[in-house]
């Protein structure tokens, strides 16, 4: 499969990505600047991602200018004819904003920037993985209506917990609504997540579960079906 980074104005965590998809993760990848419009080069098994960053410097609200990229138009096209997206941080945001995933982003409880590595529970593993995040508008919010459908379906793909495995306020570094960290649309094609798995995959970071979260959500998308039941529990 391929893989296509988004690089808006603003981006920073888009060279990231691609160093971890090509050299750890032995991907193919282009690099797609914000302005251009043609994804003809991909197929529904191939992959777009909206990296992290501050897309068009993050005004207005975060990812709210990015959503009205030419690529855009064509990234959400992709993404209603099955192909798969996944957005990381800012691209979470993008991905909220577009209407692709439901939900908002909001400033964190401590209205502080907050970067340290976190522990989450979810697809790809029934331990606790650490995930570095790095994000001052990462508090994931949407009404009880959203989030019961969100759970009915399990479509919360990752939640904050210790290292013990165990979902507790404690362990929630942003206020995020009943511990989310990520999610995914109905069709299990569109994946939003505020951690940065692609910090997480090198050797010599000395911290791998990165790999785990993308082989488990993308690389080999099948996981992320057949724990469909394990999440209904978390």
């Amino acid at each position: 499969m391929k893989f296509g980074v988004v690089v808006f104005p603003g981006s920073n965590c888009d060279r990231d990505m691609q160093d971890s998809l090509q050299n750890d993760l032995n991907q193919e990848v282009i690099m797609l600047w914000h302005k251009e419009k043609d994804l003809s080069m991909f197929k529904t098994e191939d992959c777009i991602v909206l990296p992290g960053g501050f897309s068009y410097g993050d005004y207005l609200r975060c990812g709210a200018i990015a959503r009205f990229s030419p690529l855009m138009q064509s990234v959400i096209e992709f993404a209603q004819q099955g192909g798969k997206v996944l957005g990381i941080c800012n691209g979470f945001q993008v991905l909220c904003e577009s209407h692709l995933l439901p939900g908002v982003l909001l400033r964190n409880a401590n209205q502080q920037f907050i970067c340290k590595n976190v522990y989450l529970k979810g697809v790809g593993s029934d331990k606790a993985l650490k995930i570095p995040i790095a994000h001052g508008e990462g508090r994931y919010h949407a009404d009880e209506a959203t989030l019961n459908k969100l759970e009915a379906n399990n479509q919360v793909i990752y939640r904050y917990c210790n290292e013990n495995g165990d979902i507790t306020a404690q362990a929630n570094p942003n206020g995020a609504i009943r511990n989310i960290a990520g999610i995914c649309n109905e069709t299990r094609n569109v994946f939003g997540m505020m951690p940065h798995p692609e910090r997480a995959t090198s050797d010599a970071l000395g911290n791998t579960d990165g790999r785990i979260v993308l082989k488990s959500l993308i690389i080999n998308a099948k996981a992320v079906v057949t724990e469909k039941a394990a999440l209904i529990n978390i």
